[in-house]
């Protein structure tokens, strides 16, 4: 079953999806914290909701085999579920980390050469944690339920009465 669940194809796949996600969230979340008046916070969210909709079509043609079903639909809702519990983990696991780091450690800051932009690195590394933190739940959720018939799908639109 391990063997199965993490076979190196699958897992490179989704690790170099993840890492194209991963950089459109950080870039997005960025430039709006720069740009506009959001929150860390917001800027998080903006960020992760930029890279959801990437990620499922790079999930779907380039991990777990799923190109050519034929189930877009009931994988695109079992995504989203997938991804909202993600988009939690991703924003609060970043919010806490920030807090602490920011409360225990002096604020670091680095300054892009030729460039006026200053990244905050504890920003960066709160973001990177939070990140990490939903990865491997999200390759779990993604292989054995997003792009499996599991029969969910099904049993959700009877209950909702589609």
């Amino acid at each position: 079953m391990a063997s199965e669940l993490f076979n190196r194809r699958d897992v490179i796949a989704y690790f170099i999806v993840a890492a194209i996600g991963a950089s459109l969230q950080l870039i997005a979340g960025s430039l709006l914290q720069d740009w506009f008046l959001v929150t860390y916070e917001q800027a998080l969210l903006a960020g992760y909701l930029i890279a959801f909709f990437a990620g499922f079509f790079l999930t779907k043609l380039f991990a777990f085999n799923a190109r050519n079903s034929a189930q877009t639909r009931r994988e695109a809702v079992k995504f989203t579920m997938v991804s909202v519990l993600s988009g939690l983990i991703t924003v609060y696991g970043a919010s806490i980390t920030y807090q602490y780091l920011a409360s225990e450690f002096r604020q670091l800051t680095f300054l892009i050469p030729f460039s006026v932009k200053a990244v905050n690195l504890t920003k960066l590394i709160s973001q990177l944690v939070g990140m990490g933190l939903s990865f491997m739940s999200n390759y779990i959720l993604h292989k054995q339920f997003t792009f499996r018939n599991t029969g969910f799908y099904e049993k959700l639109k009877n209950l909702l009465g589609l």
